[in-house]
């Protein structure tokens, strides 16, 4: 197990960089501390898996330096930092039974038939694929192959990290949930420092402990889910975790005071500054509620989803959802809004002004 930092990286795939968006990875800065369970979440194309490469040893980045337990591992291979990868699609021996696909990196190794077998039936227990040790791998579902290719990247318990890319895209719905729980229960178990990648915001929330979101590159917050959903740095965040995500809305800032509309509303913390090209107010539709006064709006169309009811009302600058118990009435036609003040934040150019 390694503590892992990442030391102004930056990276690019193009010989020169003329502007930002040359740049598949911007400045990035992280320590991860021995033993943690990490997520880099962000959509298609943020930097992700390049990130992800960078720390592996698969690709050497532009700038910056990574660091395993504070020595210098950049020019490293991945063999010689020692890391386990488990990719988006199973990476597995067809013609092999499952006992010898989870024995096979272990052979490799050098570790005797006894130690072999002994960290086979372990794992196979954790995966619950103890009965189909004598099976070959052909034969498999697809969750079934890709338990295989979890089980040979934790078959080795000296690794200084687990990585996994995006390991749930080939696994059916209904069995992404199981694999979670297993994920999660299995980091409880070995206490390993693991990193995982994913665009699939429950994926990351239900097994990190601390989350990197990414965009464009750059990474925008890091947090505990929590703390992600509560106080979102950047608009970004905002809108990309949550369902639905955070409302976003064009606001007026005037000597620390925000308005929507020309109806003042009262933010978390106090505003300072103002010289801001945008300016925005974000409360997420769990802090919105109907009151008798406050910001008007036409009440646009009402969706039950069982337990609540997502409401969509329009006011001049734009649309708010609310997120409402599906026992309340909600009013039609024209309303007021009350946003909570505690969870309210204005935005200076998507960053939070705090």
């Amino acid at each position: 197990m390694s503590k892992i930092t990442l030391d102004n990286l930056s990276h690019s795939y193009l010989d020169k960089q003329n502007s930002n968006a040359d740049w598949a990875l911007r400045d990035i800065n992280l320590d991860w501390q021995d033993g943690g369970a990490y997520a880099l979440l962000g959509p298609s194309g943020c930097g992700k898996t390049t990130l992800l490469n960078i720390i592996s040893g698969l690709l050497n980045p532009t700038k910056g330096k990574v660091l395993f337990d504070d020595k210098e591992v950049t020019s490293q291979t991945p063999v010689e930092r020692n890391i386990a990868q488990i990719f988006q699609f199973p990476v597995i021996y067809d013609t092999m039974t499952v006992y010898e696909n989870l024995a096979f990196p272990l052979k490799n190794r050098g570790m005797s038939d006894g130690e072999v077998d002994s960290r086979v039936k372990e794992i196979a227990e954790m995966l619950e694929l103890t009965k189909t040790l004598n099976n070959r791998a052909s034969g498999l579902t697809a969750d079934g192959k890709q338990k295989i290719s979890l089980g040979r990247g934790l078959a080795r318990s000296n690794v200084n990290v687990i990585m996994f890319d995006e390991p749930l895209t080939v696994i059916d719905p209904h069995l992404k949930w199981v694999l979670r729980s297993k994920l999660k229960e299995l980091h409880q178990k070995i206490n390993r420092t693991m990193i995982y990648v994913t665009h699939d915001q429950t994926e990351a929330l239900t097994f990190a402990d601390q989350v990197v979101v990414m965009h464009e590159g750059q990474v925008v917050q890091t947090g505990t889910p929590v703390e992600l959903f509560e106080k979102p740095k950047h608009t970004f965040v905002g809108h990309f975790i949550g369902s639905p995500g955070m409302n976003i809305i064009p606001c007026q800032l005037d000597n620390g005071i925000a308005a929507i509309d020309g109806v003042k509303v009262s933010v978390s913390s106090q505003i300072k500054k103002s010289n801001f090209s945008k300016t925005e107010i974000g409360i997420r539709p769990e802090f919105v509620s109907f009151s008798k006064e406050g910001l008007p709006v036409k009440v646009l169309k009402v969706s039950n989803t069982g337990r609540h009811k997502i409401i969509d009302t329009e006011c001049k600058s734009g649309k708010i959802k609310v997120l409402s118990h599906s026992s309340k009435n909600i009013p039609s036609g024209s309303a007021f809004l009350s946003f909570d003040q505690k969870y309210t934040y204005a935005y200076g150019d998507n960053w939070i002004i705090e």
